[in-house]
């Protein structure tokens, strides 16, 4: 896993960026997409869409899609903030986050544990919140998506747990269970960000 990043701000970033980080499979993608259907509308707050060298109809989260040469000249533009590979795949934040974190906002995005030390230079307070699910949930997702063999799912479950033993969080959700659940979860994490960040008490759906 490689990244690249730079921070052309001058100074602390007063907003709060939320990093919605777990394993592939832990469920990240419906439980931004919950949230986001929650707090539609709310002034202050961003669902970030990151740029993805993958095709936008293969089921997986809301991105923008793009061709190894358009990320190339999307980052040579400067329209990344931070960039990353992983799993033979290229990935960038747009710096229209650092424009919405600037302005005392909120941002919601789904990030990667092996790009997290980079963005911390970037956005030094930004929120880690890990989605977590027990082995053997997990596992069975993993089959239902029908995208690994068994021998890839179980090196997904070992990374899985290596990573949870090494990486320190500010807030676990556990989402083996109900997805409204683990939604509620991380409504409410949201939403105490909009208040800390004062844009008051922001109504839910």
């Amino acid at each position: 896993m490689g990244y690249a990043g730079e921070n052309r701000g001058s100074g602390p970033i007063p907003g709060r960026l939320i990093v919605v980080l777990g394993a592939s499979g832990s469920g990240k993608d419906s439980l931004i997409s919950h949230a986001r259907a929650q707090f539609s509308g709310v002034d202050g707050l961003l669902f970030v869409q990151r740029a993805i060298t993958r095709a936008d109809d293969d089921g997986a989260e809301d991105h923008v899609a793009m061709t190894d040469a358009e990320f190339d000249a999307a980052q040579d533009s400067g329209a990344f903030v931070l960039t990353w590979t992983a799993n033979g795949l290229r990935y960038g934040l747009p710096r229209i986050l650092e424009a919405h974190l600037s302005d005392g906002g909120v941002a919601v995005v789904n990030g990667s544990r092996g790009a997290w030390d980079a963005l911390l230079k970037i956005f030094p307070n930004a929120m880690a919140v890990e989605i977590r699910v027990d082995p053997e949930t997990l596992a069975e997702r993993l089959r239902a998506r029908g995208r690994e063999n068994e021998i890839e799912i179980e090196a997904r479950l070992a990374r899985a747990t290596a990573l949870e033993n090494q990486f320190l969080t500010d807030a676990v959700i556990d989402n083996s269970g109900l997805l409204e659940t683990a939604g509620a979860a991380l409504g409410e994490i949201v939403r105490n960000a909009l208040t800390d960040a004062g844009h008051g008490e922001p109504t839910a759906r």
